[in-house]
């Protein structure tokens, strides 16, 4: 998926591409989380769906829920998805990130000089 360190950099318009189609499956991946953090509290705790979308939307970007929880069955999903939106927050990231990092190693890795057959 990535050039190797004998390749050149790709040009920008094929690396805002490949940006935009990272940024696309972070967005994904937090779409989905979302809608998991929202049937969960939609069943266990029976809120709305708007309260499931803030307590979830809370969760995965790191600052935690906002309603109270009466049900232990809404408190044991509510761990259980606090753990999750903290890995999904640092995959979402990482994937997003991911292009950027390799062209600035690449960049620093990559020899113009050296023949290509080398």
């Amino acid at each position: 998926m990535y050039e190797s360190r004998k390749q050149p950099p790709l040009p920008r318009v094929h690396y805002f591409r490949r940006l935009g189609r990272h940024a696309l499956a972070a967005g994904a991946l937090v779409l989905f989380s979302l809608l998991i953090g929202m049937a969960g509290y939609g069943y266990f705790e029976n809120m709305p769906w708007r309260d499931g979308f803030l307590n979830s939307a809370m969760l995965l970007g790191g600052m935690g829920p906002v309603d109270p929880l009466r049900t232990n069955g809404g408190k044991l999903f509510a761990g259980f998805y606090a753990l999750y939106a903290g890995l999904i927050f640092l995959i979402a990231a990482g994937l997003f990130l991911a292009p950027a990092f390799h062209r600035l190693i690449h960049k620093f890795h990559w020899d113009e000089t050296k023949p290509r057959g080398s």
